[in-house]
């Protein structure tokens, strides 16, 4: 199953022939009070409610995809986490490139010694709401990345239960203004964390490691590579993750990137394909 969220905060269910909107689910959860609980409710409830949100999709007419503004399919993660330098060829490219050489000393060593670093909550966007570059003086790259999105909390997950503890897959771009300072300031602008289109449920993505990606910029291939290159593999950081912080249902780990990263501007297009999950069309504007 594929969930989006589109428009004005609809809900939906995409098919072959189009997003069957299944907004009506809401109706299903009961209102809320402050203090707000942590987490993404429909993701949480998502085993649960699956079987009503496709008896809802096979009512709904279908509305053309070319037509729909994808937002992020996670509404309230409490944390966006990313993998630093989890593909040899793009740690490589790194140690050539004088834009790197800031954080060079600082971020030189294995993922292990390195760590997970966090992205803020707030620079979570969607495809059709765009990446707005912050700085223009300076490199702001792409980072085409898969992104896991965790189904049911957990802490100390052993990696050998790290797969039971995901809901399902989307595109994901870790956006970054190269510099000296830590990463998870670079990291962490307003839509700077694009994700989406939908969220494909991980019982469709038998070999979430085994996937061809690519990402074009007006056309360009730049980043091209597989999920199996990973050097971390995905369990791992599953469960080396829910060592140090509770993970929650929403949670978004942006399991890292490969060659090919570089210098976007106002007024190109980025376009990602990534195997069995979907494609994803990024316009590049300027702050305002």
């Amino acid at each position: 199953m594929k969930i989006c969220r589109f428009n004005d905060n609809r809900i939906g269910v995409v098919r072959d022939d189009g997003v069957h909107d299944v907004t009506a689910i809401l109706d299903k959860f009961e209102p809320v009070r402050y203090p707000f609980p942590l987490g993404d409710q429909l993701i949480e409830r998502l085993p649960e409610l699956r079987p009503e949100l496709e008896s809802l999709a096979d009512g709904a007419a279908a509305i053309e995809i070319a037509s729909v503004d994808f937002l992020s399919p996670v509404a309230n993660p409490t944390k966006i986490i990313g993998v630093p330098a989890n593909y040899q060829a793009h740690r490589d490219e790194a140690k050539g490139d004088p834009d790197f050489d800031a954080g060079r000393k600082r971020f030189a060593g294995s993922i292990e010694e390195q760590g997970l670093f966090l992205k803020a909550n707030s620079a979570l966007v969607g495809p059709s709401e765009g990446v707005a570059v912050r700085f223009p003086d300076k490199r702001t790259d792409h980072e085409a990345e898969l992104g896991v999105i965790i189904g049911k909390r957990g802490s100390d997950i052993p990696i050998e239960e790290a797969f039971d503890y995901v809901a399902g897959y989307a595109l994901a771009m870790d956006m970054v203004v190269r510099g000296g300072q830590d990463r998870s300031m670079r990291k962490s602008i307003d839509s700077y964390a694009v994700l989406g289109p939908w969220m494909i449920t991980a019982d469709e993505v038998p070999e979430p490691e085994n996937l061809e990606f690519e990402l074009r910029v007006n056309g360009e291939v730049r980043q091209k590579a597989n999920t199996s290159m990973m050097i971390m593999k995905l369990a791992h950081q599953i469960s080396w993750g829910s060592n140090y912080y509770t993970l929650v249902p929403g949670d978004i780990i942006m399991s890292g990137t490969c060659a090919g990263v570089s210098k976007v501007e106002d007024g190109d297009t980025i376009e990602f394909d990534f195997e069995g999950i979907g494609s994803m069309q990024v316009a590049v504007r300027a702050h305002s």
